[in-house]
């Protein structure tokens, strides 16, 4: 396990995990297609784009009627992937109790070179298992915590120093609602930064449109890992756009080895291949944010919302009041009912 490089000045090598063709699928109800995977892969090798991310939205295992049935299996999209990439690394995300271990087999099987293991961000205990696993095969095992913006900056670093020692060899936070502002940021990732000495990583939505300003504070606090997607191809509001993000680190004097006309190029195919359009930050997905809901709920809360004619917006504000997380779907439809017989009374 190596030594994350300190926080410091310009000339700090970041290293950039594109999302793209895993949380992009939350955009298009995981219905990626072979050609388009291929296509993007090739062009995210060729603008020297470290680390590629493939699969469901919700990671290994998840395709199902609950969270969405993907268009492809998870072995066709990682040997897909595997087969596009020459210099880029391939990136694997699971979230216990969608994933098992056998599908961790299979991602190590077809080459992945990274595997990130998500837990609700109270809840680091439930990597364990597959972190030790993932350990005793000598993966790259990254462990990452959701919902953050519901811990305080304390507890985040408690069980990010918990992770390291279940065998994760980079921890980090996701802001999976978009709910945070920059300080927010600060002051999670500093707190552990402290805790660790390990790489720290950052993965923002851009809900209230902080999630490039939020990436820079995390950088500046002390992160090594940025996730972006190409033109921010993501759930909701999207995410931290891939080639803003990266000139705006360059700029500073940050250095990510990605060539800028190779990732310019990576994300006009993105933006003409894999979306109907890209993401934007409506009315519904600023109430998200705000009400600190998983951006990944967008798409379903429209649809019951839509089906039981009740105000999208009051339902994202009651799933924030009764701190719903991903993997609770059904709870959209039982708010969306609720409001409905409210109403009516």
């Amino acid at each position: 396990m190596s030594a994350a490089p300190p926080a410091g000045p310009a000339g700090k090598r970041v290293l950039i995990h594109d999302a793209s063709l895993r949380d992009g699928h939350h955009a298009v109800r995981h219905q990626l297609g072979r050609e388009q995977l291929r296509a993007y892969a090739e062009a995210a090798d060729t603008a020297g784009i470290p680390v590629v991310e493939i699969g469901h939205g919700n990671g290994l295992g998840a395709s199902s009627l609950q969270v969405g049935q993907a268009r492809l299996d998870d072995d066709t999209m990682l040997s897909t992937v595997r087969e596009a990439l020459t210099r880029s690394r391939m990136a694997v995300f699971m979230l216990p109790g969608w994933g098992t271990t056998a599908d961790l087999e299979r991602a190590v099987a077809h080459e992945a070179d990274v595997v990130r293991v998500g837990t609700h961000c109270t809840e680091g205990d439930l990597a364990e298992r597959h972190l030790g696993y993932l350990r005793d095969r000598g993966v790259d095992a990254q462990a990452v915590l959701l919902m953050s913006h519901m811990a305080s900056p304390e507890r985040l670093a408690k069980e990010c120093a918990r992770l390291v020692g279940f065998g994760a060899t980079a921890v980090g936070i996701m802001d999976s609602s978009g709910h945070y502002l920059p300080a927010d940021v600060t002051a999670r990732v500093g707190a552990m930064r402290e805790a660790v000495d390990v790489p720290v990583m950052f993965h923002a939505h851009n809900n209230l449109g902080m999630a490039v300003a939020n990436s820079v504070a995390a950088v500046e606090a002390g992160a090594d890992i940025l996730d972006a997607c190409a033109r921010g191809f993501g759930a909701g509001a999207g995410n931290t756009q891939l080639e803003v993000l990266v000139p705006v680190l360059e700029r500073m004097g940050f250095s990510t080895g990605i060539d800028l006309y190779g990732l310019l190029d990576a994300a006009d195919l993105a933006e003409r291949e894999l979306m109907p359009a890209p993401p934007t930050i409506d009315s519904v997905s600023v109430v998200s944010g705000l009400a600190g809901v998983f951006s990944g709920f967008k798409t379903r809360v429209l649809d019951v919302a839509r089906r039981e004619d009740v105000d999208p917006r009051d339902v994202f504000f009651e799933l924030g009041r009764r701190q719903a997380v991903a993997g609770q779907e059904d709870l959209i439809v039982e708010v969306a009912l609720a409001l409905k017989a409210a109403r009516s009374a």
